[in-house]
């Protein structure tokens, strides 16, 4: 099943996707996915970020290949950081360039929408909380992070969480996904799911053990190499095989 939000009428909903049309849900699927009223093209659809979330849980160096472009050493467990929901942008919109800023990069992951409560959860029932899977750009202001070694600020600025277009809930092993960030048209970031560190159901299982994950919480589960510079006027797309395009723009 293919889930999505949209605006409808100046309020946001859930959706289901059927091929070319998406029809608005009467809840959040986690309370039953009951169709409100009749579908609709998913080309005109005005999108929303996928999750609703209290909180996004980032997980950072975890590929090895990214550890090494950035000169860190691997981590012992899951490198967990927050980042603030104000952050989260629509498929399609713009990231804006903070003044703040001279070095914004992106980082193409695979993210995780929650579906149902998790507190203490193991590694081996972790993914029976994971309502569906979607594309994500962490993208961080890197000469921030550097100065001052903490990710709160480099990556909590508005629009900095691109998300979508679209949670894919029939993804059997997270751990066997392709994924590619292109800029421009030029492929940027290309990486198997297969070499994180820390496997998807271990990096639920270890937040859930620190927080509580609610219904609508996204988690993103970090970058392969290659990360690297935007631009005003560049056109971003992450592509992940099984779950679809997320595309935004550079402002």
């Amino acid at each position: 099943m293919r889930l999505c939000r949209l605006e409808v009428g100046g309020t946001g909903r859930w959706g289901v996707i059927e091929g070319e049309l998406v029809t608005p849900l009467a809840a959040p699927p986690w309370e039953g996915v009951r169709p409100l009223g009749g579908a609709l093209p998913l080309a005109t659809a005005a999108l929303l970020p996928p999750c609703e979330p209290s909180k996004i849980v980032a997980v950072g160096l975890n590929y090895r290949a990214h550890a090494a472009e950035m000169g860190k050493e691997l981590p012992a467990e899951p490198l967990i950081f927050l980042k603030a929901p104000s952050a989260l942008l629509a498929p399609g919109g713009a990231v804006a360039l903070p003044r703040a800023s001279q070095q914004v990069e992106h980082e193409g992951e695979l993210a995780l929408v929650i579906g149902k409560t998790a507190t203490r959860v193991t590694a081996a029932a972790a993914l029976e909380h994971v309502l569906g899977y979607t594309c994500l750009d962490d993208v961080t202001a890197r000469d921030i992070q550097r100065r001052e070694k903490v990710y709160a600020r480099a990556k909590g600025f508005d629009t900095f969480c691109p998300v979508g277009p679209w949670l894919e809930t029939g993804i059997a092993d997270p751990q066997a996904l392709d994924l590619e960030l292109r800029v421009n048209g030029a492929r940027r970031q290309h990486g198997s799911t297969a070499d994180m560190i820390f496997p998807v159901a271990e990096v639920i299982a270890f937040i859930s053990h620190v927080m509580t994950l609610f219904p609508g919480d996204l988690i993103t589960t970090g970058t392969p190499p290659g990360v690297g510079p935007l631009a005003s006027g560049d056109a971003v797309e992450v592509e992940i095989a099984g779950i679809g395009v997320l595309r935004h723009t550079v402002a």
